[in-house]
């Protein structure tokens, strides 16, 4: 057993000195961004190279269902779970010594999983890769301490601060805000340390309990890695002070929704940014990668914003841009120029939500990159001045959305057209159970009065 520790990543060689490995949790990631796997002793784990699962974890929607994949459902094959040691790390909340390892999908062939949303991440990179190409993502991350919500019937209200006042609202960067539920950030912090995970940043956003935190830039497929296993670790962070941490686009009313704002920049082969030329100045490649983005985002939509909930972030004057405007350092448009340096520079999606699946989130919005790249696509000319008055280029149902997804056949190229055909059939079906559920508003102004 002691030859697989010694490969392990450091962080987890540190989290395990002079302790016994109890347990090591298998997991995968769903359409959801649900960690599904198993558990087993250490000692089982490091004699197995691989593990199974059904494939039909990929059909199972957000509310238990089954959605049909058209293939032989009744017949469930095994997947098999390859691990990937380098993304071994702690599960510091957890009563025994216990490491979690995220494993790649492949069937009895050795082929990638097309549906697994890893794979799907990777086969997006792989194509940039394949044209010479590193795409560098820096992803920001939004969420909500709320106080415990036990009976879905009620709304989701703030947590009460350490002086025994409900979380404010409208305090954005405030210190006092963020030291309000100091406790739960300390442990954040030491479980992200515990498990290897770096924070380049924790600050106080508009909403009352809102946060976000900055991860820094790097490659695609470790970062959503690395939000899989931050979602994951705040939920049970949350937990320790008699709270909850959730990641829903719009948790509570009248208060600003919840974003993944995702950064992009492209490296190529000489390991400079091919946004800008050698005198600094931007190059036909940025203006491509903007135009893919504009013409592509309304088609993934359905990846970025996953949930009926998701569209009731999209609401002007409410930090969350519903147009495909670009602009230079505005962040009324959709697609924002950030101020930075020249090799720094970049493109930052303020569209995609924080439900959305990392892997497929950035998976979505690379892949408008790239048929930007590849297609030189142009772009609409720089927005200036209050892009929230400009006209809505997305979607604002989870029914348009997935229209337009359904049609999107390069798109489907892109992420692979298995893929684009499960998910769908995952999401019409969790928007049909949607629409059988009578809400508290329509009892309230329909039940007496139409």
């Amino acid at each position: 057993m002691d030859d697989w520790l010694s490969g392990l990543p450091e962080h987890a060689r540190a989290y395990l000195k002079g302790r016994r490995l109890d347990e090591v949790e298998c997991i995968v990631s769903d359409l959801s961004g649900i960690a599904r796997g198993k558990a087993m002793p250490a000692a089982k784990f490091a004699k197995q190279s691989h593990f199974y699962l059904p494939a039909s974890i990929f059909q199972q929607t957000i509310t238990g269902e089954w959605a049909d994949d058209g293939d032989q459902p009744f017949l469930e094959p095994d997947m098999i779970l390859q691990p990937d040691l380098e993304t071994a790390c702690a599960a510091p909340w957890t009563a025994d010594w216990t490491l979690q390892v995220i494993h790649d999908m492949v069937d009895p062939d050795g082929a990638p999983v097309p549906v697994a949303p890893r794979n799907v991440l990777a086969r997006v990179v792989a194509l940039y890769r394949a044209r010479g190409w590193e795409p560098v993502v820096a992803p920001e991350m939004e969420f909500y301490l709320v106080a415990r919500n036990t009976d879905p019937r009620q709304p989701v209200v703030p947590p009460l601060g350490r002086s025994g006042r409900p979380a404010a609202a409208r305090q954005a960067y405030s210190m006092s805000a963020v030291d309000e539920y100091g406790p739960v950030i300390d442990d954040i912090y030491d479980f992200a340390e515990a498990m290897g995970l770096e924070i380049d940043g924790i600050l106080q956003e508009g909403g009352s309990g809102q946060i976000e935190m900055n991860l820094r830039h790097g490659d695609p497929v470790k970062l959503a890695d690395e939000i899989f296993y931050f979602k994951r670790m705040i939920r049970e962070a949350a937990l320790r002070h008699d709270c909850y941490a959730t990641f829903m686009a719009k948790p509570i009313q009248d208060q600003p929704g919840s974003a993944m704002h995702i950064h992009h920049s492209v490296v190529g082969t000489d390991g400079n940014n091919i946004f800008v030329d050698a005198q600094g100045e931007e190059t036909p490649a940025f203006s491509h990668f903007i135009g893919g983005m504009q013409k592509h985002l309304p088609q993934v939509i359905a990846l970025l914003a996953p949930y009926v909930n998701s569209y009731r972030r999209y609401v002007p004057d409410f930090a969350a841009p519903i147009n495909l405007e670009w602009g230079r350092d505005n962040r009324t448009t959709g697609l924002r120029v950030p101020i930075s340096n020249t090799q720094a520079r970049r493109l930052e999606n303020r569209i995609a939500g924080m439900d959305c699946n990392p892997y497929l989130g950035i998976a979505g919005s690379l892949a408008c990159g790239y048929l930007g790249l590849v297609n030189q696509i142009e772009p609409a000319e720089q927005f200036k001045g209050d892009a929230y008055a400009s006209d809505e280029g997305i979607p604002r149902n989870m029914a348009e959305a997935l229209d337009l997804f359904a049609e999107a056949t390069e798109i489907h190229e892109v992420l692979h057209p298995r893929f684009a055909e499960i998910y769908r059939s995952v999401k019409d079906l969790e928007y049909r159970a949607f629409l059988q559920e009578i809400s508290p508003w329509e009892r309230e102004h329909l039940l007496l009065n139409v």
